[in-house]
């Protein structure tokens, strides 16, 4: 068992305070380590009109370790394996400890609009990325539509909806609820299972 640290404790008021519109990440209930994230796909790209569900974990070394990412939405970019992971150079090498969450959700959004097929995890999937990149991108658009134009997140996330009442509702309670415990002695979260991606109990994995 550990505390929660400050810094979490403040980048999660924050994501709750100043959301971007077009990114929606919000703590689990259970363990305010682990993010339900919803991101749109950045326009003029294939992932335009999509809305990708993904999870973010902090481990418990974070900020010098980088978050977990696994995209649980299927798409075709060359840097996600068929379990979701995600190849991201700021999720490894050029990693700072001075890189909060929004940014790393930012970058992950701006990367769905140019893959790096010189970074890949999936070899099927980058060679159709190198030797015909035309089909690539006709076959993203495909995945795109097939699997993350099927959810009612888009409207929540750009903020268009009256449904946003509710969820900004939710959002004011769970940042009192930060900030009622950010001093608390007895707050802690449960540390999970070492693994490349940390899912919770229930979570599914993309579809093969």
């Amino acid at each position: 068992m550990a505390r929660l640290p400050r810094r979490i404790i403040k980048e999660t008021q924050h994501l709750l305070a100043e959301p971007v519109s077009s990114i929606k990440a919000e703590p689990d209930e259970s363990n305010a380590r682990n993010f339900h994230v919803v991101i749109a796909g950045p326009q003029d790209s294939p992932s335009e009109g999509g809305t990708f569900k993904l999870e973010l974990f902090l481990p418990e070394e974070y900020p010098m370790a980088a978050p977990k990412v696994c995209f649980m939405t299927k798409i075709y970019p060359p840097n996600v394996d068929k379990l979701g992971r995600i190849c991201l150079d700021i999720l490894k090498d050029k990693l700072s400890p001075t890189l909060q969450i929004c940014a790393v959700l930012l970058s992950i959004q701006a990367w769905l609009s140019a893959p790096n097929p010189d970074d890949p995890l999936a070899n099927d999937v980058v060679e159709q990325w190198k030797t015909n990149k035309a089909q690539a991108i006709e076959t993203a658009r495909a995945w795109t539509r097939l699997y993350a134009m099927n959810n009612n997140e888009i409207d929540l996330i750009m903020n268009t909806t009256p449904d946003i009442e509710p969820v900004t509702k939710t959002r004011d309670a769970t940042s009192q609820h930060l900030s009622n415990i950010s001093t608390s002695p007895h707050f802690y979260y449960h540390q999970p299972s070492p693994g490349h991606c940390h899912l919770l109990p229930g979570s599914q994995l993309p579809p093969n």
